[in-house]
């Protein structure tokens, strides 16, 4: 089977939909060869939404499994790796699925800890458990895991120290496992602030209208899958590609 496929996480909106809806419309490169057609699973917690997002996508021309679910559920992996299995290869997993943790944003001191664990189970270890699981196919294609991190994993930002501690966490994991596995592509990349739920749950109450929308990042990612860039950190600010700028709010 030629058709490359890519397995997107928490495809129901935000960053994830629109990685979706980009990566349909674009395809895949592999192996130097640009495919037209592109096989998406895609997941999220919000069965009606994820599935209008599959429907957009098919209107679009893409293949596509959408499968309902909680990345923290090892059954729900379970799942997606029978789907990958189904579709006989696995080219990129994207880790985007996730939690702010607890809102409004509480300093470490008040942090409760039951939020915490929340985090870290939904923000490092399901996509830990997820990579193990895909790796097997992910080495027979020789493809790559696109990890989603944040600035909030290098910065000290008060009130983000649960949601920058996973996320940290997680780019150290990424960072080792790309020295582990040389035959895949790993990135964790940073796509900046952007206008979408979770960043609203930040911000509670708050216009944040003037973040750039998750489309506006979609051709920097583009341009890290496509062009197979080596394992590594990377901002969608700085892969952006010639004519587009996505604004990254200071």
């Amino acid at each position: 089977m030629n058709t490359p496929v890519a397995l997107i996480t928490g495809a129901s909106r935000g960053l994830g939909r629109a990685l979706a809806a980009g990566l349909a419309r674009e395809g895949l490169t592999h192996d130097g060869q640009t495919h037209e057609r592109l096989s998406l699973i895609i997941d999220a917690r919000n069965a009606a939404a994820l599935q209008e997002a599959a429907e957009q996508l098919r209107a679009a021309g893409a293949t596509v499994t959408a499968i309902s679910g909680d990345v923290t559920d090892p059954a729900h992996r379970a799942a997606l790796l029978r789907a990958a299995e189904a579709a006989g290869r696995l080219d990129l997993l994207v880790n985007n699925a996730g939690t702010l943790g607890a809102s409004p944003l509480p300093a470490l001191a008040d942090y409760p800890p039951a939020d915490l664990r929340t985090a870290f189970e939904a923000n490092v270890i399901a996509p830990i458990a997820l990579i193990q699981l895909m790796l097997p196919l992910l080495r027979a294609s020789g493809g790559g895991v696109l990890n989603i991190t944040s600035d909030a994993a290098r910065e000290a930002y008060a009130g983000w120290g649960g949601y920058g501690a996973a996320k940290a966490a997680l780019e150290q994991a990424s960072n080792v496992l790309a020295a582990e596995e040389l035959a895949i592509r790993v990135w964790w990349a940073d796509p900046g602030d952007l206008r979408t739920d979770m960043h609203q749950q930040a911000f509670p109450g708050q216009d944040i209208s003037d973040r750039p929308r998750p489309e506006s990042v979609v051709p920097a990612f583009a341009r890290l899958i496509s062009q197979r860039l080596p394992s590594g950190r990377y901002r969608a600010a700085d892969l952006m590609p010639a004519g587009h700028s996505a604004r990254r709010p200071g």
